[in-house]
């Protein structure tokens, strides 16, 4: 793993510096594989991010999008990441709708729906059971409790290993989420982070000894690069390394 933590003046210079670092992983994906595979979050900083994207020139015939974690509503629901993602960006720019990949919500039953999406993760990705898929990106926040994508603090999710996706639980809510090892096997995380309401969270998702199962965002360790991207509001008072090995 290749961790590197940038920390950028203002919340407007985080979106920027996001978006410089999320088309460059798309071209180079592209250049590579001849496609990208994103999983977006949710939140209002990836909103912001996502409206700057839809601005760009860039192949959208080559990206398939798909969701890190989705709240157990309809997609025209007003919490809906799918929607919010789809007005803020993909609404808004040529995509082909077989590109968009949501996680379905409609079976009235989210354990059903996580394993209907697993499977459809390993079609489109051609994978076997017992392996994993490997997404070009994956965009993360985190709340200030310390989660990250629907993996809450102290809940079951965090420790399952054996699938692609599963149910997450926010105050008895269910939503669906990656699991953590989806996650860990991606070739770029990236992290994106605003606010002083973060530090304390962040405080000990940096630091060196803390309960993972406290902070859900220390179990991400991905195979790949990971980035915290970082506003100084957050990063206030952390003593950061800026990259490791």
């Amino acid at each position: 793993m290749v961790k590197i933590v940038e920390v950028l003046p203002s919340q407007a210079d985080l979106i920027s510096r996001s978006l410089d670092l999320v088309s460059e992983k798309i071209t180079e994906a592209i250049a590579l594989r001849g496609i990208c595979t994103i999983a977006l979050s949710g939140g209002s900083t990836p909103k912001a991010l996502y409206e700057a994207i839809a601005t760009q020139n860039l192949p959208w015939e080559k990206i398939h999008v798909f969701w890190g974690d989705e709240r157990y509503v309809p997609p025209d629901h007003p919490d809906s990441n799918q929607k919010m993602a789809r007005q803020a960006w993909l609404d808004r720019v040529n995509i082909p709708s077989s590109n968009i990949h949501p996680m379905p919500t409609a079976a009235d039953n989210p354990a059903a729906d996580a394993g209907q999406h697993e499977s459809e993760l390993r079609e489109f990705f051609s994978y076997s059971a017992g392996e994993l898929p490997i997404f070009d990106i994956v965009l993360l926040g985190m709340g200030d409790d310390g989660h990250t994508a629907s993996l809450f603090p102290h809940t079951e999710a965090l420790q399952v290993s054996d699938r692609l996706v599963t149910v997450g639980n926010k105050d008895g809510q269910p939503r669906l989420t990656f699991t953590v090892p989806l996650i860990n096997n991606a070739r770029n995380v990236v992290f994106i982070v605003a606010g002083a309401n973060k530090q304390a969270a962040l405080a000990q998702v940096f630091a060196p000894e803390a309960d993972a199962m406290t902070y859900p965002a220390r179990l991400i360790q991905p195979q790949g690069q990971l980035w915290w991207l970082l506003d100084e509001s957050a990063a206030k008072n952390l003593n950061l390394v800026t990259s490791e090995p």
